[in-house]
């Protein structure tokens, strides 16, 4: 692959860099207050138009159609909304002890706290050829989940860092993320067979919305000069999350695939990523959300950063042994069909 091919292909990871740059190098432009106004560009508008693009791009048939696979829908939504956030919080009381950044340990938190994504997972379980309508679903029906569950254990794991009420954070919520995505859907039902026909750069959209926020969020980490990134933790904290997300992952495989669980190959596939992975483009809004003006949200929102392209090259990495895997189990469940009784 030629190098213009390789950034194209990783151009949202490359983004994530410069943009942090962007922020170091001239930190007043995106601080509250400066040139950008993100205390209202960001706050709302923004954050109103990635959860708009997202109720326009999601396909509802597609949910709909693996609807009925309750068990699966149970095992993915109680593993990454309930599992997930106490084993996580469990890790963190030994990993308090260490001299790992204190603020970059609540970021593993917040990470654990965030519903499934709506792109990686999907476009993964399909690389492999796994259950695409049980992903399809699974992370929809999470982000959607995720709307009020991630605030809830964000406050519960973490507290409200600020004198926000709930009933405001719980307000801004549903004006910048369930009404737009309410009307997202909307339109689709109108527009449908025009958005299916051009084939829209939702994802791209929501991207760069995205960058934008990210933009603005290390802007007002780097305009205060008290806050420090210490290199040891950081890197630590990439060793843990690999860590985690490895962990997971053969957890996942191991209690889907025992004997009694009920599901086949595919929908193992789709139970492993749609798990393990977590959602930037929900979690680093609500994030905004939920911990607006507070001095560390960027400390706290780096783990997230580093969550996200890390499911997707470890995912990557692994697609060829899981499809491998896949082919010979359902070779195998053929054979045994065959068989005379």
């Amino acid at each position: 692959m030629g190098l213009l091919a390789r950034v194209r292909k990783e151009w949202f990871i490359i983004g994530i860099v410069l943009v942090i740059l962007s922020a170091k190098l001239q930190p007043s432009i995106g601080v509250r207050g400066g040139p950008l106004k993100p205390e209202i560009t960001i706050a709302y508008f923004a954050v109103s138009l990635i959860f708009f693009n997202s109720g326009l791009s999601l396909k509802t048939e597609e949910l709909t159609s693996a609807l009925l696979h309750v068990r699966l829908h149970l095992f993915v939504q109680s593993f990454t909304l309930v599992f997930f956030p106490l084993a996580v919080w469990l890790l963190l009381r030994v990993l308090s002890l260490s001299s790992i950044d204190q603020w970059l340990l609540r970021g593993l938190q917040t990470v654990s706290c965030m519903p499934p994504p709506v792109s990686s997972a999907v476009i993964l379980t399909k690389a492999v050829g796994g259950n695409e309508a049980a992903a399809i679903f699974n992370s929809a029906f999470g982000s959607f989940l995720g709307i009020i569950v991630t605030p809830l254990l964000l406050l519960l794991f973490l507290g409200s860092p600020s004198s926000v009420p709930f009933s405001s954070i719980f307000s801004q919520l549903f004006m910048t993320v369930v009404v737009p995505l309410i009307l997202g859907q909307v339109c689709r039902g109108f527009l449908r067979e025009y958005l299916d026909r051009r084939k829209l750069p939702f994802s791209t959209v929501s991207s760069v919305v995205l960058l934008l926020i990210i933009f603005t969020t290390f802007c007002d980490t780097f305009s205060n000069p008290s806050i420090e990134l210490e290199p040891s933790s950081l890197f630590i904290i990439v060793i843990i999350i690999f860590s985690i997300q490895l962990s997971f992952m053969l957890l996942t495989f191991a209690l889907s695939t025992r004997s009694g669980a009920g599901f086949s190959p595919a929908d193992t596939v789709a139970i492993i990523f749609c798990s393990t992975h977590k959602s930037l483009t929900l979690g680093i809004p609500m994030l905004k959300i939920v911990f607006e003006g507070y001095e560390h949200l960027s400390l706290i929102s780096v783990p997230l950063l580093i969550y996200h392209p890390a499911q997707i090259l470890l995912g990557s990495i692994l697609v060829p042994s899981i499809r491998s895997w896949m082919s010979s189990r359902q070779k195998a469940v053929k054979l045994s069909a065959l068989q005379p009784v």
